[in-house]
């Protein structure tokens, strides 16, 4: 049973390593695995007696520091459910949020959030705060019922013993291309994925890591934070409770790091500051990871000649409780640069639309199955009959799986352009041309990634517009492809040589019909490029025809 909760997991780890460092704030705490069990232990039992159920859902609106660990840990110890949200929602965000989780609690830091806090008062939400002022000490809570003391007998905790069944973590999707989908995952999909995780990368209690992303995402809550705990690891949490570029490397140093996990937006910008501002050196990592969006060959190969180590990309989604394939460590295979890797302890399969495998070399959609994936969105019949459909998890990614295995992607299935008949994906900057039939055009902004005038960091939209009319009032077939891009600092870009260099270097149902030069393009809070947004913002609606047309 121990092996089948994300909770035992943990308590084996600091079993086995109690002693070793699991969490630090360079120059200012650090937690060995045997206290931090006690402070979750402590905060869970005190969450227990001040009334919070099993099954419970708590928001958590917290930046990333200590004082969240704990009590995400605390909470689903409880056997709660722990929900954690971006801090820097606004109130009407917030209002969304906690009214689709029907969250019982809001958690913050000491300072508070005022936009989570007054949604949760429209809402009539009770409000807690947490605050880890003395390690040695017991985790501050200030709870509505009062109950603050750290004498609270743990007898009610002693009572809820975690089930593999439980869920232990609601998040939503990122909602880059539909409205954001609430997604439960048990302990069960948790243990199995940093089980997962840590057999990929060998991680072991010897390896540690800087948390750069946010830890309400899940790339930065189970694949740095979770999976190296369950290993015995450590990880150390900047001080600014955020990514800074500024003191990412020293803070690496300082924690005597072995690797560290990124999405593309970030290695960008310590590509930057490496060419503007070199460290005078670079700790020796045993891997750099990339997942959460697609890494350009030329920025893998540019990573990998930086900073000494092997770059692997990955793949991942939040239904899968993180990762679903990987490029292998240098010893374990080889690593191909625009591949997403191999499956990572799960089955995975390139179904056509009647539910039956598609050869290798050949474009489907991408489907899944595996004790990490979750059994269903909330409260979503409609969604949930579609992406469970013939026994599988539906990613709605296609993609193919080559003859050695590994998983290369074309886009998003409700991304698709239809022009003229052709059926080409919206251009990626970050993903290579795949031997696709329907001719990609994933190659496009490999074209503009060339260019020195357009930066490679701030990412490129690809939407489509409506067919316009032709000679004699008759609509043309499909849609056009649009494309958003950012200009580097001090650059001038122009439209028509934007478009005349893309003519020069792709298949002519491949060129953006027009190019839109902007300053921002709207992301989600890990750099993923919101393209319903973009095309909403960009291409106007299409007039409806008139009668008779």
């Amino acid at each position: 049973m121990e092996e089948l909760t994300l909770t035992g997991v943990l308590r084996k780890a600091a079993g086995e390593f109690p002693s070793r460092r699991a969490i630090s704030v360079p120059g200012r705490l650090d937690l060995s695995h045997e206290r931090l069990g006690q402070l979750v232990d402590d905060a869970a039992a005190r969450l227990a007696a001040a009334g919070v159920r099993p099954g419970d859902v708590i928001a958590l609106a917290f930046p990333n520091t200590v004082e969240l660990v704990i009590v995400f840990l605390a909470v689903i110890r409880a056997r709660a459910v722990a929900a954690p949200l971006n801090p820097a929602y606004t109130e009407d965000e917030f209002v969304f949020y906690l009214s689709d989780l029907e969250s019982k609690l809001l958690m913050t830091n000491a300072e508070g959030n005022a936009a989570a806090m007054a949604a949760a008062a429209k809402l009539g939400i009770p409000r807690a705060a947490a605050s880890l002022g003395d390690t040695s000490g017991t985790l501050e809570l200030s709870l509505p019922e009062g109950a603050t003391t750290a004498d609270i007998d743990v007898t009610p905790l002693a009572g809820r013993v975690n089930d593999p069944s439980d869920v232990a973590l609601f998040l939503h999707t990122s909602g880059t291309t539909s409205r954001p989908k609430g997604v439960p995952l048990t302990q069960l999909n948790l243990a199995a994925s940093v089980k997962n995780i840590r057999s990929a990368y060998r991680l072991t209690e010897s390896d540690s890591t800087v948390i750069v992303l946010p830890l309400f995402h899940v790339h930065g809550l189970v694949a740095a934070l979770l999976s190296s705990l369950s290993a015995g690891a450590s990880v150390a949490l900047p001080a600014a409770g955020r990514f800074s570029a500024s003191t990412f490397w020293a803070d690496m140093r300082a924690s005597g790091a072995t690797w560290y996990t990124a999405v593309p937006t970030i290695h960008q910008i310590l590509l930057d500051r490496h060419a503007s501002r070199p460290e005078p050196d670079y700790p020796e990592l045993r891997f750099i990871r990339s997942c959460s969006a697609s890494l350009a060959p030329a920025i893998l190969e540019h990573l990998e000649a930086s900073f000494g180590a092997p770059v692997l990309e990955a793949y991942a989604m939040t239904e899968a409780a993180h990762q679903m394939a990987s490029n292998p460590l240098p010893d374990d295979g080889p690593r191909k640069p625009g591949a997403v890797g191999r499956p990572t302890g799960l089955e995975m399969a390139i179904l056509d639309e009647e539910g039956a495998r598609r050869p290798p070399n050949v474009p489907g959609e991408v489907c899944i199955r595996g004790p990490n994936v979750t059994k269903g969105y909330k409260n979503n019949p409609e969604a949930n009959k579609a992406a469970f459909a013939f026994g599988w998890f539906h990613t709605g990614d296609v993609g193919i799986l080559d003859a050695d295995g590994y998983l290369h992607l074309v886009g998003r299935i409700k991304e698709l352009i239809n022009r003229g008949g052709t059926h080409p994906s919206p251009p990626n900057p970050f993903v290579p041309c795949n031997p696709l039939s329907n001719g990609s055009v994933l190659e496009s902004l490999h074209i503009l990634v060339r260019r020195e005038d357009i930066a490679h960091r701030s990412g490129r939209g690809a939407v489509g517009a409506p067919g316009h009319r032709a000679r004699g009032g008759v609509r043309r077939a499909g849609r056009q492809i649009n494309c958003a891009v950012i200009p580097r600092e001090g650059a001038e870009v122009d439209e028509a040589e934007v478009v005349r260099h893309c003519r020069k270097n792709l298949a002519a149902f491949k060129v953006p019909k027009r190019v839109f030069i902007t300053d921002s393009l709207p992301k989600t809070a890990t750099g993923k490029i919101q393209r319903r947004i973009v095309a909403e913002f960009f291409v106007p609606p299409a007039k409806a025809p008139r009668a008779g047309a």
